[in-house]
C-alpha cells in the first residue's frame, strides 16, 4: 500500500517578517530590486512551502479545497492602475485557498497573511457576485438550524467569536425581518478569522494554528459553498444538454 505523501513546514521565517518591515519603510523598486534575493529565499519560498504542506492536510479532512503555489499564492506586486496609493509592492504575503469547481474569488475560502502588524488566520466569503449572494441567502433562509449550530457552536465561538464583513442595514427584501437568521441575511460578506502578534508567524505553534483555525472553520466554508456548487453543476448540465 502507497504511503501518503508528507510535506513538513515549521515557521515563518524571522528573515522574512524582516523583510516585510523593511520593505514597509522602503516600498520603491530600487530597494526591492536590491533585496530580491532576500524576498526569493525567505518570503516567497517559504509561503509556498507552506501551501505545499498545506495540501497534503487538506486531502486529510477538505480535499475539495485546492492548495497550490499557482493558485493560493498571491504576487507581491500591487495593481496600481486604479489606486491613488502608488506604492509598487505589498508589504504583507497572503494565500488563499478556495473550492475547487469556483473561481478563485468566487466562493468560500480559506485565508492567511504575514505582515509587519499582525497574522491574519481566517476565510469565508470576501466578495461575492450578486447571483452568488443571493443563493447563499436562499439557502441561509432555508436551513438556518445548520446555520445557527454552526456558527454558535462551541468551536466556532471559541476561535472566531462571530461572522463579521460588511452588512446592510435591514434585512433585504423577499425574507422576513423576523427570520430566525435575520442578522445574518443582512450579511454581504461572511468572514471569520483570528489576528496574532506578527512573529507568532515565527513561532512553532505557526503552522499548528493554521491547521486548527481550518479545520474548525470548515463547516462554514462548506455551508456558503454549497448552494454556489450546485449551482454551478445545474448550470454544467444545462449547458451538457444545449451543446453549448
Amino acid at each position: 500500500m502507497a504511503r501518503m505523501k508528507t510535506e513538513t513546514f515549521s515557521a515563518f521565517p524571522k528573515e522574512g517578517l524582516q523583510f516585510l518591515r523593511s520593505l514597509k519603510r522602503n516600498n520603491n523598486r530600487d530597494w526591492f530590486q536590491s533585496h530580491k534575493g532576500i524576498y526569493e529565499a525567505h518570503v516567497k519560498k517559504p509561503i509556498e512551502d507552506l501551501v505545499a504542506a498545506i495540501a497534503v492536510e487538506f486531502e486529510q479532512f477538505a480535499p475539495e479545497m485546492v492548495a497550490s503555489p499557482k493558485v493560493s499564492v498571491y504576487r507581491i506586486y500591487r495593481d496600481t492602475r486604479f489606486s491613488k496609493d502608488k506604492s509598487p509592492y505589498k508589504t504583507h504575503a497572503a494565500a488563499v485557498f478556495p473550492r475547487s469547481g469556483l473561481g478563485k474569488h468566487e466562493g468560500a475560502a480559506f485565508y492567511l497573511h504575514i505582515s509587519p502588524t499582525e497574522l491574519l488566520i481566517g476565510g469565508g466569503l470576501y466578495m461575492p457576485m450578486p447571483e452568488d449572494l443571493n443563493a447563499i441567502r436562499n439557502h441561509l433562509a432555508s436551513h438556518p438550524e445548520a446555520f445557527l449550530a454552526i456558527v454558535k457552536g462551541r468551536t466556532f465561538r471559541r476561535l472566531f467569536g462571530t461572522v463579521s464583513g460588511e452588512q446592510l442595514s435591514r434585512v433585504p427584501a423577499g425574507f422576513r425581518p423576523d427570520h430566525p437568521v435575520a442578522d445574518y441575511l443582512r450579511h454581504k460578506q461572511f468572514l471569520a478569522g483570528r489576528t496574532f502578534p506578527p512573529d507568532t508567524a515565527t513561532s512553532p505553534q505557526f503552522y499548528k494554528l493554521i491547521k486548527e483555525t481550518f479545520r474548525g472553520m470548515l463547516p462554514f466554508v462548506q455551508f456558503l459553498n454549497d448552494p454556489l456548487v450546485r449551482a454551478r453543476r445545474a448550470k454544467e448540465r444545462q449547458e451538457a444538454l444545449l451543446g453549448l
